[in-house]
């Protein structure tokens, strides 16, 4: 069997410099590799691009000891993880282009022995893809030693960590990991032993990827029927978090949380990818993912009301922006939504942004010039109405005093 010492990680984001930094802090060498300059410019300083607790703290070590290095070209390596995007298409189905880039430049490196493993949430299938997309670009290289053609080993390892607890749970939470090969499945399961103390769970490629889907449908629907619960209980004037407080005193109710919709990398796209597998039988995944996509236009609505009730000149504060609390991920994010369609709806009206995790509004906010980012403090004392979007620590402790006198939309629950 095959020994790994080095390992290129592609793509540097949420998920893939915190595996990079965690194998590199293990003892392994590793070479991250991501397109964006500045990013590898950063990690190669011992900084984190982004917020995620605790990830710092490895990323600079690992640096510093010469054990994680970042850079934009794909290296040799003995393993190459792939932590690349997998969005949707218009048709909701996946969008593999960047899981074929990354193997494009992986390819090259190849000389056989080499393990691939992709860790990016995709359909069934994607893995097999995956591995018959880099023999299509290396026919001198095969996935069983046909021919006797060296062997490239590849298999999939779906993340399963909480944004806010990423360096917490690559350690704790268990694994999957899914071979094209029995061998690849071992290969993989030795490498993610290294800092993996959950159990590593084996099984094939399509299992493991369908596995990742289940997980975030089953979450999707749960908090479809917590979205769906807070409207009706908005028409029958009833408390919806005392309701769901209530409920959840059963010993076997554990309703979820209703919010603004549902948003991140993971539960507001993964349903669709089984969905397209599958239309005519996931049926209820579909109107989950439905009843959560309507819940910004439910929120829009809930503000449009609150501002007939003050004057022409009333300005409104949103406050979040992240798709999840105290965290700066804005991946899929419905707040993003909301308040872009605030400000499309109501062109004459001041929007004033509070989100304490970034500097700067994203792109899909900068062409609105009724859009203005601002501290928590300010933005609350200038509205007459107050939008809660993301219950995010700040927001959580400030002073209630401040909401005297304001109409108040609390989409979380945190005001009550």
């Amino acid at each position: 069997m095959n020994t790994i010492h080095k390992v290129a990680v592609i793509g540097l984001g949420y998920i893939g410099l915190p595996t990079a930094a965690i194998l590199a802090t293990n003892g392994l060498q590793v070479v991250g590799v991501d397109i964006k300059q500045d990013n590898v410019d950063a990690i190669n300083r011992g900084e984190v691009p982004f917020v995620e607790p605790d990830l710092h703290i490895h990323v600079a070590g690992a640096v510093s000891v010469g054990t994680l290095t970042a850079t934009t070209e794909t290296p040799a390596a003995d393993a190459f993880i792939l932590a690349v995007p997998t969005p949707f298409n218009a048709d909701k189905t996946a969008d593999l282009s960047y899981i074929e880039a990354a193997a494009r430049g992986v390819a090259p490196q190849l000389r056989g022995g080499e393990l691939v493993i992709l860790e990016s949430t995709s359909p069934p299938g994607t893995t097999q893809h995956l591995a018959d997309y880099l023999i299509g670009l290396r026919p001198d290289l095969s996935l069983d030693g046909a021919q006797g053609k060296p062997i490239v080993h590849v298999a999939h390892c779906p993340e399963r960590v909480l944004p806010g607890r990423v360096m917490i749970e690559l350690v704790t939470n268990d694994r999957i990991v899914g071979g094209i090969t029995d061998e690849a499945t071992e290969l993989a399961r030795q490498l993610y032993h290294v800092f993996c103390q959950g159990d590593i769970h084996l099984t094939d490629a399509a299992t493991a990827e369908m596995a990742k889907l289940v997980e975030n449908s089953y979450r999707d629907v749960n908090i479809a029927f917590a979205n769906e619960l807070s409207v009706i209980s908005d028409k029958m004037g009833i408390d919806v978090w005392e309701l769901i407080e209530l409920a959840n005193h059963h010993p076997r109710v554990n309703i979820l949380q209703p919010g603004p919709g549902v948003g991140g990398h993971c539960i507001a796209v993964d349903p669709w990818f089984i969905v397209s597998a599958a239309p005519n039988e996931s049926r209820l995944i579909r109107q989950a993912r439905e009843t959560n996509d309507a819940k910004p236009a439910w929120v829009i609505d809930q503000v449009k009301l609150a501002l007939k009730e003050v004057g022409s000149e009333a300005k409104v504060a949103a406050l979040g922006l992240a798709f999840k609390a105290n965290i700066d991920d804005l991946r899929e994010s419905p707040a993003i939504g909301i308040v872009k369609q605030l400000s499309v709806d109501l062109p004459e009206r001041t929007i004033l942004i509070a989100e304490p995790h970034v500097t700067m509004l994203p792109q899909s906010l900068t062409s609105s010039s009724n859009l203005h980012l601002m501290n928590t403090e300010r933005a609350v004392k200038e509205a007459d109405v107050v939008l809660l979007l993301v219950d995010h620590d700040e927001f959580k402790e400030m002073d209630r005093s401040a909401l005297l006198g304001k109409s108040v939309v609390d989409t979380r629950g945190i005001w009550r």
